[in-house]
């Protein structure tokens, strides 16, 4: 593979930040691999579970900073009714009423894929003789949660008469079937309401949750598409095992630290041989939907009993590059399973960069990759069959 000159910068400015994270934590001058073992996992749980993409920073020159603005949730915007509008009769003489007006997304039996986030938002108007002031919230009453929070503090003041939206950030369930949600208000005195003749009617979210998935990107049948590097420059792909400058190649094989023999497919990693090196491929533009997920196991290769290393997963949109996740193992015996939620980015064509950067000097930092592929709820378009136009066999 032909050197490429932007692989230098982007690469010395990454290298940068992972210096910077390794004086940070733990001494990379003397790694202490099972001192710090705990700590490493609980970090790496954490950087799991974050909602929203952390920015790399660097002070690189002639490189761009990397944008921290939010990315915002996914949600539908599909609007219907809830309970039938002729079903919630206008009481009288109450402090708390409600009058439903509809649903304004997911009306009733909407479909949303498992252990997807959605907002599920309802229209209501205040018919009693009472302001609701910004101590009323909509709060969960019965049924199924689906994680959403048990309350919501209303976001203005609603005089009598008056309508608003509310809304409930929930996550569907990770196995299918029908499931349904009660909700209603809460004064600022603690006592519930809902609307119809006694204002004790719940009004509810109601969803099929479906999901056939299906690997929508694998990185390994597709590494070579990516452009691998380190500080110093590009480097081929496949890679040449044991070059000091750092390679990848494909393993159909890997045994894992425990010495289990697994039959997947996977990518050895190997960084520069120098303090701190590191070893990156950027992916080719992929266009990310709502519910994809990346996963993958990460450990260090076995009898790699030195190995200390971090692995990142990181995008680059517009010459901008945004850290994901990052995730510290070292050679203990074990491994870890990354399954990340690629929603936040859901509708943005983006490249996908694997890294792996030596946590100090680099000692068979042997960094293992298993089926590292972008999931993704549904079924494949299937391909289209070629028509083949039948030709006329000419006579003798």
């Amino acid at each position: 593979m032909p050197a490429k000159k932007s692989f230098v910068p982007f690469f010395a400015a990454f290298l940068t930040i992972v210096q910077l994270a390794c004086n940070l934590g733990v001494n990379p001058a003397t790694p202490d691999t099972f001192a710090t073992l705990n700590g490493l996992y609980t970090a790496s749980a954490l950087t799991q579970g974050a909602g929203s993409p952390q920015p790399i920073l660097t002070s690189t020159p002639g490189l761009p900073l990397p944008t921290s603005t939010p990315l915002p949730p996914a949600a539908a915007t599909t609007t219907a009714t809830n309970p039938p509008l002729v079903a919630s009769p206008v009481p009288t003489s109450r402090c708390d009423a409600i009058q439903f007006l509809g649903d304004v997304t997911y009306p009733d039996g909407s479909p949303v894929m498992r252990g997807s986030s959605f907002v599920k938002t309802w229209k209501i108007k205040n018919t009693g003789e009472c302001a609701w002031t910004t101590s009323y919230a909509l709060v969960f009453s019965s049924g199924d949660s689906m994680n959403g929070p048990s309350a919501v503090n209303l976001e203005r003041k609603v005089n009598p008469g008056e309508t608003i939206e509310v809304s409930a950030k929930l996550t569907a369930p990770n196995k299918d079937g029908h499931y349904r949600g009660y909700w209603k208000l809460r004064n600022g005195n603690g006592m519930l309401f809902g609307f119809g003749e006694d204002a004790d009617t719940a009004f509810w979210v109601d969803v099929n949750v479906i999901g056939e998935e299906f690997v929508a990107y694998s990185f390994v049948k597709r590494y070579c598409e990516a452009d691998w590097g380190n500080e110093d420059g590009a480097l081929p792909c496949p890679g040449k095992e044991g070059d000091a400058k750092g390679f990848v190649i494909k393993l159909d094989k890997p045994t894992l630290e425990n010495g289990v023999k697994k039959e997947v497919p996977s990518l050895l990693t190997v960084p520069q041989d120098v303090r701190d090196g590191l070893i990156g491929g950027i992916y080719p533009a992929f266009t990310v939907q709502t519910g994809d997920r990346f996963r993958a196991i990460i450990n260090c290769q076995y009898n790699s009993e030195k190995c200390n290393v971090i692995f990142h997963l990181a995008y680059q949109k517009k010459g901008e590059i945004v850290t994901l996740a990052t995730w510290h193992e070292a050679y203990e015996g074990q491994y870890y399973a990354i399954d990340f939620d690629l929603s936040a980015l859901a509708g943005q064509t983006v490249k996908f960069i694997l890294m792996v950067s030596a946590n100090g000097g680099q000692k068979q930092d042997n960094a293992l990759w298993l089926d590292p592929h972008i999931l993704r709820q549904g079924r494949p378009t299937p391909t289209p069959t070629p028509t083949v136009t039948p030709r006329a066999t000419p006579s003798g």
